[in-house]
């Protein structure tokens, strides 16, 4: 009996010295936590912002990069581009190899705008062509006519922070003159 007073006397006094957990400790605790899970949230959100943006940027990239290769592999090879100088920049008409009349253009700028090659689509429908211009420049001296071709694209799905805003500038020297 003796033994089972000791051993409730130690289990009273062992319990009296285990100190609680203020209110105040547990809410600096949540108070951290909150901060941590705020944080990451953060760099998740920021992460997947840059992630979109690398995708929306890839596909304007290609897109114009695409109709870019075509036009240029087009006038390089052309026997003809009328009128040189142009006045209407938005349209180069040329006539290739095989004698065929054909046009580039830009069609729709500023709303669904896109580039077109005669009556077919040289940019996505996934793009739109906010700028686009072909100014052709007469032969001078020895340096044979070209055309100076600028093309602007976005990618429109993409919200303004995530924006995928492309531009190609390039010249095109006719080699057939």
């Amino acid at each position: 009996m003796q033994q089972a007073k000791s051993s409730k006397l130690k289990a009273q006094n062992f319990f009296k010295h285990i100190a609680g957990v203020s209110l105040f400790e547990i809410l600096i605790v949540l108070s951290v936590f909150a901060l941590l899970a705020a944080a990451s949230t953060q760099t998740v959100i920021l992460t997947l912002r840059g992630a979109r943006k690398s995708d929306a940027i890839g596909l304007v990239r290609e897109n114009v990069g695409y109709a870019m290769s075509v036009i240029e592999r087009q006038l390089h090879n052309a026997t003809y581009v009328s009128p040189c100088p142009n006045s209407d920049t938005s349209e180069i008409s040329y006539e290739d190899q095989a004698g065929t009349a054909s046009t580039f253009s830009c069609v729709d700028i500023g709303t669904t705008g896109y580039v077109a090659s005669a009556s077919a689509r040289l940019t996505s429908e996934q793009v739109e062509v906010t700028s686009c211009s072909f100014i052709c420049e007469p032969a001078s001296g020895s340096v044979p006519p070209n055309v100076k071709i600028s093309i602007e694209a976005i990618d429109p799905n993409a919200k303004s922070i995530e924006g995928a805003n492309f531009t190609i500038s390039t010249s095109v020297y006719l080699r057939s003159y």
